[in-house]
């Protein structure tokens, strides 16, 4: 078995001022969303633009501005809504307590796509234009943060045979039990594989919605894989049908995704 190296989640401090290493993650995630996007309006159907309505890199970095609104608000108010309705119904001031930890992607991505909308709306841009732009750029900020979580030692996975090679130890869970590194998991195949696949398939031109769709599909089934090694969260345990709160929020992720990818190839072959 091995054991969790039991990093210091503070990567460095200066005085009063200390830099976490899930604070560095999150800087990550945003270079490499600014780089992959500006690399995303040099392919088509981005390079083939309106002169007089063209993308720019200062569209990207006002989308990213937007995401990151998205991802805290969305992100918060998905936790305390999916996770812990009837704990915040009580005490709501608590939602703004952002320090005691509490976020969740589904809900992030929710407040994300709402953030697309006014953007779009704002630029008098095609909505779902701007998430086939911004898709494939998703991945890798995703893989970033799960990162982050394994140095924290946090969303560790369920108890693993100690036999599996990589089964670790992770003492923050409160027992000594081989564990599967679900962070890595996640990092491998919502993160990398899930960039890999999106990347290559955004290369050539694509119906309107495909890529938003391909990313949905792809993420939904990437996580609700990854959520057979990750340790439900100890307040919820598994729900219905034996799946957790995690797996359950991406079967609505998976229908849309599905439906978006076939209905956009549909659309595009109903207009030739």
């Amino acid at each position: 078995m091995l054991m969790h190296p039991q990093w210091d989640p503070v990567a460095l401090s200066l005085g009063p001022l200390s830099i976490h290493w899930y604070g560095i993650s999150y800087l990550v995630a945003f270079g490499l969303f600014l780089f992959l996007a500006n690399r995303r309006l040099k392919t088509q159907p981005f390079l083939l633009q309106d002169p007089t309505d063209p993308w720019t890199p200062a569209m990207v970095e006002d989308l990213l501005f937007f995401g990151v609104l998205g991802v805290i608000l969305g992100g918060r108010l998905g936790y305390c809504f999916f996770y812990k309705p009837l704990l915040y119904l009580e005490h709501p001031e608590q939602v703004l307590f952002i320090w005691q930890g509490g976020m969740s992607f589904h809900g992030g991505m929710m407040g994300v796509i709402l953030a697309m909308i006014l953007w779009a709306q704002l630029r008098k841009k095609t909505w779902l234009e701007v998430t086939d732009l911004i898709a494939p750029c998703v991945p890798t900020g995703l893989a970033s943060g799960r990162v982050g979580n394994f140095i924290n030692g946090e969303l560790w996975g369920r108890q693993a045979n100690e036999n599996l090679p990589w089964a670790m130890v992770f003492p923050q869970s409160g027992s000594w039990v081989p564990r599967h590194p679900s962070q890595i998991y996640q990092f491998l195949m919502e993160g990398l594989l899930l960039f890999m696949v999106l990347w290559f398939f955004a290369k050539r031109p694509r119906p309107t919605g495909a890529v938003s769709g391909l990313f949905l599909l792809g993420y939904g089934l990437c996580r609700f894989v990854a959520e057979y090694f990750r340790e439900p969260d100890a307040f919820l345990g598994l729900l219905a049908g034996g799946l957790s709160m995690g797996q359950w929020l991406c079967v609505p992720m998976v229908l849309l995704g599905g439906g978006l990818l076939y209905f956009s190839y549909r659309f595009a072959q109903s207009r030739e």
